[in-house]
């Protein structure tokens, strides 16, 4: 089984009757982390957040979900805790993503699944979904359908810069790695994440997300724990003729959570295309509400209701 540890990261301060333990997952190259919340003998929804993010970003949901709720929440491998890809090997993000599942999904022998995902979660909860139908009860998406669509042209003029940054970033020297004071770097990523994420919110994803410079960089202060080329994975994209076939594969029961004014999509159109072909096939609840692209962090208020009637009627 997993190896499950208590976080000696930091102290954890959690409303009375709620439990959460750090596991580790073995992986052919080296371990994916997760937060364990809940009751260790039922099977647990797994939960997947978005890219460059981390399992932090269900800490302020999840404590507010009924004390028998089993969730899984995962470091996708180069985020937080989990390891990185050895050099040489490139970041397909969305594809990578549904390996990952099919992995653990056999490491713990569980014959059907449900999935929750934030963005880059919720498209891996959608294409595991539609790649294997029979496997999956239910998903949540919240402010996504589906990977994220580019038009061809796009595409491919992204690819040679694309490939150039990764080889650059594959073997960053210890002295191009940027460290900062704890308040300079937390100022970083909320920049970054232009008011998606409140400051006291970047600290809760920060927990994973950074760490004290080890003493062979020689430098103070702190630095970004997430693997650098995760920055430049944008390889393998999809077409919305794409999304629409997988999208005609999902049968689950499906909830698609979109957040206004949410992110800013390239096409919106393209998202509401999919929801759409998804009711063919699918029982699916679409429903939006008040907040950020981080609705499941900065207002879990605003969801939390939504999701635990989902879960209690399915």
């Amino acid at each position: 089984m997993a190896e499950i540890k208590m976080n000696g990261n930091h102290r954890e301060d959690l409303p009375a009757g709620v439990q959460v333990e750090e596991i580790e997952i073995p992986v052919p190259w080296g371990h994916v982390s997760g937060r364990w919340w809940g009751l260790r003998n039922k099977q647990p929804l797994i939960a997947i957040h978005g890219w460059q993010d981390n399992a932090g970003t269900w800490d302020n949901l999840i404590p507010l979900l009924p004390a028998n709720t089993s969730v899984l929440c995962i470091d996708l491998p180069g985020h937080g805790l989990s390891s990185p890809y050895p050099p040489g090997m490139v970041y397909y993000i969305f594809w990578d993503g549904i390996v990952l599942l099919r992995r653990i999904a056999k490491y713990f022998k569980w014959q059907k699944i449900s999935l929750m995902g934030h963005s880059l979660g919720g498209a891996l909860s959608f294409m595991y979904a539609a790649s294997f139908p029979d496997d999956v009860d239910r998903i949540i998406c919240i402010d996504i359908a589906s990977p994220a669509v580019r038009v061809p042209e796009t595409m491919v003029k992204n690819t040679a810069s694309i490939i150039d940054k990764n080889l650059e970033y594959e073997n960053l020297s210890d002295d191009k790695i940027p460290c900062y004071d704890y308040e300079e770097m937390i100022d970083i990523v909320c920049d970054a994440y232009k008011g998606s994420v409140s400051r006291e919110n970047c600290k809760v994803l920060m927990k994973r997300g950074m760490a004290p410079a080890p003493a062979h960089m020689k430098k103070r202060g702190y630095y970004f724990k997430r693997d650098p080329r995760l920055k430049v994975a944008g390889l393998a994209m999809m077409s919305i003729e794409t999304a629409l076939e997988y999208a005609s594969k999902v049968t689950c029961k499906v909830l698609n959570i979109r957040a206004i004014p949410g992110q800013k999509w390239e096409r919106l159109d393209y998202y509401l295309d999919v929801v759409e072909k998804l009711k063919k096939t699918a029982k699916v609840q679409y429903i939006e509400v008040e907040g950020t692209h981080h609705v499941q962090l900065n207002a879990p208020e605003n969801i939390v209701n939504i999701v635990e009637d989902f879960l209690e009627l399915y």
